[in-house]
């Protein structure tokens, strides 16, 4: 029997509007996913408010493969990047090449022209190659030879990196971190997220191949363009603006902190907080929104202060600690 939900294209249908085909984006990914839903959700947030994410978790924790589900659920385009220490800008961007046959020279797009690019340790390249995504994740366009190349839509960058391997390695600066809209830790699996993993895999299960785990496209470009449209329409009363105002203000006087949030770092809470409203079903934005992306939105446009760190004093506790005393709108 045909699924009703299903089209002849094979795409599943969207009876409910763009939120109910941003939440079948989540369903799908489950597929070939276990267990990293907030992970998941951060990647739908970050779609929505045109933001790009800094996922952070050890080696086989499935951050490569969280966005590649990602891209075969939306119907996008995706490439991989592994960043490496010779890897060059126009590795990146792309450049000139000269055509014999026209006497001229030609651009030739690189990998980040396309609609999810996975930087795949992005921790690994020297800060020159790392800049070279920092137009293109701004400004959303690549300048090669002065001449501006818009890129296409939607443009996600899924970066990932190490937190345990230090050798070899080139942390990002902060006007970079700054990019990111969400920083997104992916942590190791339960044990009985675990045991469903393994099981999987005894069953045939290979990451290698999606269609055959049973990901399909259900969402595409004008579902997600759709979802932005409802997330802009999305009430914010001035009392949350002003609580997250006051967020980022206290996080700038904190004794622990070198540095605190930006009014950029302000701007993306607020945008996430009603990305996250309408995901949960929403048309207004609650306190509750803001505590709940608080920390993948601020994590890293922080800096401890070296003796806050040497006492084991980390971001989160920082924010954290900010969260309990900020007093919260009624």
């Amino acid at each position: 029997m045909t699924d009703p939900t299903t089209d002849h294209t094979g795409r599943a249908g969207d009876p409910g509007g763009p939120r109910a085909a941003l939440e079948a984006l989540r369903t799908e990914i489950a597929k070939a996913v276990v267990g990293q839903d907030a992970a998941v959700t951060g990647l739908v947030v970050a779609l929505l408010c045109r933001g790009h994410v800094l996922l952070e978790g050890v080696p086989g924790v499935a951050k490569t493969l969280l966005v590649r589900a990602l891209a075969a659920a939306l119907e996008a385009g995706t490439k991989r990047v592994q960043f490496t220490p010779d890897l060059m800008p126009s590795d990146v961007t792309g450049s000139l090449v000269y055509d014999a046959r026209t006497a001229e020279f030609s651009f030739q797009p690189g990998p980040v022209f396309t609609n999810l690019l996975l930087a795949d340790e992005i921790n690994r390249t020297p800060p020159k190659t790392q800049s070279s995504l920092l137009e293109a994740m701004e400004e959303r366009q690549v300048t090669v030879d002065g001449t501006p190349r818009p890129l296409p839509e939607p443009f996600l960058v899924a970066a990932t990196q190490n937190p345990v391997e230090y050798e070899g390695t080139y942390p990002l600066p902060e006007a970079q971190l700054d990019r990111f809209l969400l920083k997104l830790t992916v942590p190791l699996p339960s044990r009985q997220d675990e045991i469903d993993v393994l099981t999987r895999h005894a069953a045939g299960f290979d990451p290698r191949d999606l269609r055959a785990a049973g990901v399909r496209p259900v969402a595409d470009a004008a579902d997600l363009e759709a979802a932005r449209a409802e997330v802009a329409a999305t009430t914010v009363h001035p009392g949350i603006t002003a609580y997250v105002v006051d967020i980022c203000r206290a996080t700038r006087e904190s004794p622990s902190l070198a540095l605190g949030v930006s009014p950029r770092g302000a701007t993306a809470l607020l945008a996430t907080s009603r990305a996250w409203a309408w995901l949960t079903g929403r048309d207004y934005v609650t306190p509750d929104d803001v505590k709940a992306l608080a920390l993948p939105t601020l994590r890293h446009r922080v800096q401890l202060r070296p003796e806050a760190e040497m006492e084991g004093v980390t971001t989160d506790s920082v924010i954290n600690a900010v969260l309990a005393h900020v007093p919260v709108p009624r």
